[in-house]
């Protein structure tokens, strides 16, 4: 499990729970649209949980432009058939 510094300092990731390639889209969406979308967010921040993977989508989707909308919306999507299908086998 990775390390992310959150707003509340150094944490483990749960978002490590979604497929590397979910994780790794969340990620790279963050920093291309840091300083348009979440410039009052710590300069090394990365969501931690789904929670605040939701917010952060849901900021990139509300202050970006297109193409941000349509690849946070993709990412939404991955996270909750995520959840979906780990509250399915839970």
């Amino acid at each position: 499990m990775a390390r992310f510094r959150s707003l509340h300092g150094t944490i483990e990731s749960t978002v490590d729970t979604l497929t590397p390639e979910v994780a790794a889209a969340l990620r790279k969406l963050v920093d291309e649209y840091r300083t348009r979308c979440l410039w009052y967010l710590k300069p090394d921040y990365y969501p931690a949980s789904e929670s605040e993977a939701v917010r952060v989508l849901e900021a990139i989707e509300g202050h970006g432009d297109r193409s941000a909308f349509q690849r946070a919306s993709e990412i939404r999507q991955w996270l909750l058939r995520n959840s979906s299908a780990a509250s399915v086998g839970s």
